[in-house]
């Protein structure tokens, strides 16, 4: 809370419980003495308060001390108690001693007493009740930045885990290109190295332009090119109406992993087809939102039992990649399709 609000919401209220005594004070010509021993009862009620608020409620009842918290309590609450009613009946002989006056019998004494010690009661019941739920919201925005935090290293640590498991093959494909075609081995050694430089660069950051993603992910897909048979069909395209939007990085790059470690064969008819789209997205009457779609399509060809090490493990980072940058604001459908021939994968993110 605000600490100026916090000031005035206490200000106020006890304001407002000085000044009750007035609702009952009858006459332009109340004297100012008056007024002030008929504010005993909030004064008392506000030390009961502060009492509780800044010593007992914290250095008793939160530390485990709750009996010395309840023994305190009681001592305070009953020797005011038993104090106010005759400091009431003073002030009423002293200022209004023509009052009619009517025989107290004890019950009477004991029940004003007793509603006395139960507003006062109440005051020390409200103050721990405040601390409290302060502390509560204290630990829980801790509670809450401590598990951003390690949502936030969990990001982290699964982007870290996003090795380019291509590249020994890629550097072995690249030297031998180095014997017939040295001007294809000088291109992929530079799409390796942009490619290299936004793992070490972007992926230390939160967002990235859909534009760098983009790059990024035609290199990558440049560089499988260079050892795929004359079979199989690759296509990269994309529909980008604004090239600034902002993205988690390496985002989908597990998926395309996936398409080409489980989507061509080397005998067979085999294609690869990646579309990236970004459009706009009506929400009420006034509001709009970007949405990028990662569109990847390819050929079904499962690796054996043998050839399957690592299945699964990069479409459960993408799950919980997304889960953690984008809580409720993404769709993301895949499967099999076309009777089984193909798989298709698509993720829409709101942005």
């Amino acid at each position: 809370m605000n600490k100026k609000l916090y000031i005035f919401l206490h200000v106020g209220i006890w304001c407002f419980m000085f000044l009750s005594p007035w609702t009952y004070l009858r006459g332009n010509g109340t004297p100012f003495l008056h007024y002030l021993m008929s504010c005993m009862s909030p004064f008392l009620m506000m030390v009961v308060f502060y009492v509780n608020y800044f010593w007992l409620t914290p250095r008793c009842f939160v530390i485990g001390k709750r009996r010395y918290y309840f023994l305190y309590n009681t001592i305070m609450v009953v020797a005011f108690g038993i104090f106010l009613h005759p400091w009431v009946s003073l002030t009423s002989d002293l200022f209004v001693p023509t009052a009619p006056r009517y025989r107290e019998t004890s019950i009477d004494t004991m029940f004003f007493m007793m509603r006395d010690m139960l507003s006062l009661a109440m005051s020390g019941a409200v103050a721990t009740a405040i601390v409290l739920a302060m502390r509560w919201q204290h630990n829980e925005d801790a509670r809450l930045e401590a598990e951003a935090a390690r949502a936030d290293a969990e990001l982290k640590n699964l982007r870290s885990q996003i090795n380019p498991h291509f590249l020994l093959n890629t550097l072995n494909n690249i030297y031998a290109l180095t014997a017939f075609d040295q001007q294809r081995a000088q291109d992929a050694i530079q799409q390796l190295s942009k490619m290299l430089r936004h793992m070490l660069y972007h992926n230390q950051i939160d967002k990235v332009t859909i534009t760098e993603e983009i790059q990024f992910l035609e290199n990558y897909v440049n560089l499988m090119k260079i050892r795929l048979p004359q079979n199989v069909d690759v296509k990269f395209t994309t529909h980008i109406q604004d090239r600034e939007l902002k993205i988690a990085p390496m985002m989908t790059i597990s998926l395309v992993e996936n398409a080409f470690k489980h989507g061509i064969s080397t005998t067979e008819p085999s294609f690869i087809n990646i579309d990236v789209a970004t459009d706009v997205e009506r929400e009420g009457d006034d509001g709009v939102r970007n949405i990028i779609t990662f569109n990847i399509k390819n050929s079904n060809f499962p690796k054996t039992q043998k050839d399957r090490s690592g299945h699964g493990i990069g479409l459960n980072q993408v799950q919980r990649r997304l889960d953690l940058a984008y809580p409720n604001r993404y769709e993301w459908t895949k499967g099999l399709c076309d009777e089984g021939k193909n798989y298709q994968s698509i993720i829409k993110i709101k942005v």
